[in-house]
């Protein structure tokens, strides 16, 4: 069961109260459905979810929720599933749930789900993992904990979050990254970019000097890329990386290039003109017609030419 389709999916919906009557009855809409789900629930019935793999919650943005659900109420409700002696236990919304003490409230919307330890560690894992302010790393972190704690190979993984293997693989190598290295991530001074071209390189002492470098110079992916190449031909970590910018410049020079001639040969031949340019230099010319008809005009305008 794939997870890109939403959390939900995790687990089948609680069941709808056990009457005959309700049995009998056709089925309603799915907006009635799903209200039916949602119950009021006392807040301080409700515990912290022990697996919660957020630490971190930005106190000026809690109080802004908090300002906004005094407005306008719990716009998403909150997960939850039952426990002992009426108690609940929190799987998602640890925000939404956070804000409304601050709010106030005393009651708060929420769905009961039915689920053992394993999936509500999955589900608020995968929960974390859909949020958009995430850094890399907190993202591997998950992805490595799906793996170690729910027993999942990358594969399934890919499947349950919706990803390519080869993305959750990369997400996972940055954890073998240096610790200083990992830091920059989550505190936004690396990119992705800079963090996957880091990866390329083995020794750990020479991740840490490109890094550092990276910082001083404030090199760009594409610089960054071409001193890690420089390093596996033999080069020092010191290495100029002027080459990367006569690279750009040239590429933009042949793209120039191939544009203006594009337009000048679309200009004889009419249509389907086509030129493709690498940024070696070389490539080739694409002239491309629909109908025997056309390819006679592309064959007459040749000869033209040749007049």
């Amino acid at each position: 069961m794939a997870l890109g389709r939403g959390l939900g999916a995790l687990i089948d919906d609680a069941p709808a109260p056990a009457s005959s009557k309700a049995e009998q009855q056709p089925q309603q809409p799915t907006e009635k459905r799903v209200s039916d789900l949602v119950n009021e629930i006392e807040i301080e019935s409700i515990d912290v979810n022990p697996f919660q793999p957020r630490s971190n919650f930005d106190q000026d943005a809690l109080n802004e929720l908090a300002e906004s659900i005094k407005k306008l109420g719990i716009i998403q409700p909150i997960t939850v599933r039952s426990t002992e002696n009426g108690r609940f236990q929190l799987i998602s919304g640890e925000r939404r749930l956070r804000a409304s003490k601050i709010a106030g409230l005393k009651r708060i919307p929420a769905y009961v789900r039915k689920t053992d330890d394993q999936g509500m560690l999955e589900m608020a894992l995968v929960e974390n993992i859909q949020r958009e302010d995430l850094d890399a790393i907190e993202v591997a972190i998950s992805y490595q904990r799906l793996i170690d704690e729910c027993n999942l190979t990358q594969e399934i993984l890919g499947d349950r979050v919706g990803k390519k293997r080869a993305t959750v693989s990369n997400y996972l190598r940055l954890l073998r990254l240096p610790a200083e290295i990992q830091a920059g991530i989550r505190e936004k001074l690396l990119s992705m970019g800079h963090a996957r071209t880091l990866i390329t390189i083995d020794d750990p002492i020479t991740q840490v000097k490109i890094y550092r470098r990276i910082l001083e110079e404030e090199l760009s992916v594409r610089k960054t890329e071409e001193l890690v190449r420089l390093i596996q031909e033999g080069a020092s970590v010191n290495a100029s990386t002027d080459k990367a910018d006569d690279n750009a410049e040239q590429n933009g020079e042949n793209e120039g290039f191939a544009t203006l001639l594009k337009e000048d040969l679309t200009k004889v031949f009419g249509w389907g003109v086509d030129v493709k340019q690498t940024p070696k230099g070389n490539g080739k010319i694409v002239i491309s017609y629909r109908t025997e008809g056309e390819l006679l005009e592309i064959i007459e305008k040749f000869n033209r030419l040749k007049e």
